[in-house]
């Protein structure tokens, strides 16, 4: 980097359908360019590409080359965006959807670039969102359980499907040629860095809440691996081996293949990925205790850092370094928020709403948005269960539905609408409740992503239920800036950075753009229908419901599978 030129940071988010490069001057954190690039093959959940093998249910696929296209034009563009060259770029920072995992050779190749293996399923990167291990999650669940592993308790008492293990065990079950092949398995994360800069490292936040690895225990017990099959005997010392570094420490440096593909200067530093979500924390400055994260989009994740390893109900992971080195990262969720609004907006709103919407040129969500404002606490008469994508946290109950109390003949989708924003909320006072009987304290909460900015209503609600104060950072994209941010921790204070994520923060996270304060009037009344919520709660969720909600999604498949009875 030339002395007195910008100090420049570009953050990658790799999302589920895309990835974007974004330029951000570390002098202040403002952002210079986006870039975004689709994946040539987006999801894959039907068949190979180019005709190839047919993919059954629940399989989510990706192509690893889409994420290399990423780097080829979206870093570019955004250089040219932002009237940038390459030697003002201090550091890369990476953020990852997680666990989206691939099998590599002994060459550090994904093995669908193999043309022996390009027409087998399991050869191919394996989505976050590819559930078709849950056969195998479930039968590790169970024997971690019967054994005792501690290592469960630190995820809620349980591994999901979308995890490394489960889908590492799927792949040596139906296809043990490719597993054998596979000379290592690596978040999709590691690979692209690695790609970068020919250093192979393990990041710390995918390798703890995905793979199940802990600081001091490294990963699941030698034992406990053999249990499951002989062959996974030493998977932690072969196909898991690698160094495990906390995320934003420099990771590697950009070789002089990829400075010719990006425009950027061989040498620069880059940093160890991190999982996108999580990118969302110093994305919207916060790097300390005492403040709760919601990463707001399609699903809802909590983030908070605390001083020491707890156990949580409902906790989805806790990770020492997992997000901000020197703390132990605390990750919840709720899995439909975004989804559940757009499902409503798309199913539950009648023909007259949505031509009132249009006669006022408003989109759905707007009409519903001011329809809904208008409405007191407890006027809707309704109470519901924000389950359509079953329960995150605390009952880590993927099988649970979706539950709405109170209908008449009268009800109005401005109604409905409220109390699923409302029933969201709730779900997050659960969980902020969780944390607070655990001994870790939620001071204030910090709400980031593009819902938080455009739903002054559900930001209230979530004031007024939680009882704590909400503050919207004025940032679009808080995860690439998070990995921005990682990025110059990267190039060191000496390189044109900082030295820890902390200073990087100071300098370069948003401006809250608003803070929404609880009316106590209002959250009087929320929290005796809170009182109500979490009666419900219980009830199904705990037993007490005679287990309705499962067996009516068994029903369900099982009618699928069959045709039905007609």
């Amino acid at each position: 980097m030339v002395s007195g030129k910008r100090k420049l940071a570009i953050g990658i988010d790799y999302g589920t359908e895309s990835g974007r490069a974004l330029i951000v001057d570390t002098a202040d954190g403002r952002v210079l360019a986006t870039h975004a690039t689709r994946y040539p093959h987006g999801v894959i959940e039907r068949e190979l590409p180019g005709g190839g093998a047919k993919l059954p249910a629940e399989w989510a696929l990706q192509h690893p080359d889409d994420y290399i296209e990423v780097l080829r034009r979206s870093i570019p563009e955004a250089l040219a965006m932002a009237g940038a060259t390459g030697d003002e770029v201090v550091g890369v920072g990476i953020d990852f959807t997680a666990c989206t995992m691939l099998p590599l050779d002994a060459a550090g190749v994904p093995l669908c670039f193999d043309a022996a293996w390009r027409d087998r399923p399991h050869a191919w990167v394996k989505l976050w969102k590819h559930h078709a291990a849950q056969e195998d999650a479930t039968r590790l669940n169970e024997l971690a359980a019967a054994r005792g592993e501690t290592f469960l308790d630190r995820y809620g008492g349980s591994m999901s499907s979308e995890w490394m293990l489960p889908k590492i065990v799927q792949t040596m079950r139906e296809d043990p040629a490719v597993f054998e092949a596979a000379d290592r398995y690596a978040e999709a994360a590691d690979w692209v860095v690695y790609a970068m800069t020919g250093s192979f490292k393990r990041n710390s936040c995918a390798a703890g809440y995905k793979g199940a690895w802990h600081k001091t225990d490294g990963w699941p017990r030698r034992d406990f691996l053999e249990a499951i099959d002989p062959r996974l005997a030493t998977l932690a010392e072969t196909k898991l081996r690698g160094e495990v570094i906390p995320s934003g420490t420099k990771a590697g440096e950009l070789t002089e293949e990829m400075a010719r593909l990006t425009g950027l200067m061989a040498g620069t530093p880059v940093a160890a990925a991190i999982i996108d979500a999580h990118a969302a924390l110093p994305g919207a400055g916060v790097v300390g205790p005492g403040t709760m994260v919601l990463a707001m989009g399609t699903s809802l994740c909590h983030l908070i850092v605390a001083d020491e390893e707890r156990q949580v109900e409902g906790n989805r992971g806790v990770v020492e370094d997992g997000i901000v080195p020197g703390y132990y990262g605390y990750e919840a969720g709720q899995p439909a928020v975004g989804d559940l609004f757009g499902w409503f907006a798309r199913h539950g709103v009648p023909a007259d709403a949505q031509q009132a919407a249009e006669r006022e040129g408003l989109s759905v969500f707007a009409w519903l948005e001011r329809e809904a404002s208008r409405l007191a606490p407890g006027e809707n008469g309704l109470l519901a269960l924000d389950w359509w994508n079953g329960n995150r946290s605390v009952l880590a109950d993927e099988g649970l539905s979706g539950l709405i109390v109170g209908y008449t003949l009268q009800t109005k989708p401005e109604e409905i609408y409220r109390a699923l924003l409302e029933a969201t909320a709730y779900g997050t006072k659960r969980i902020v409740d969780a944390f607070e009987e655990s001994g870790i304290p939620v001071a204030s909460i910090v709400a980031s992503g593009g819902i938080p900015q455009r739903s002054p209503l559900l930001m209230q609600l979530f004031a007024d239920i939680t009882g704590k104060p909400i503050a919207v950072p004025a940032a679009a994209e808080p995860t690439a800036l998070g990995a921005a941010m990682m990025g110059a921790v990267a190039a060191g204070a000496e390189g044109g950075g900082f030295g820890s994520i902390a200073e990087a923060a100071a300098r370069m996270a948003p401006p809250v753009a608003k803070t929404y304060e609880p009316d106590a009037a209002r959250a009087a009344v929320y929290a005796e229908l809170y009182r109500d919520y979490v009666a419900l709660h219980d009830y199904f969720g705990r037993g007490g419901g005679g287990g309705v909600m499962h067996r009516l999604r068994k029903r369900k498949e099982t009618a699928r599978a069959t045709d039905g009875v007609r």
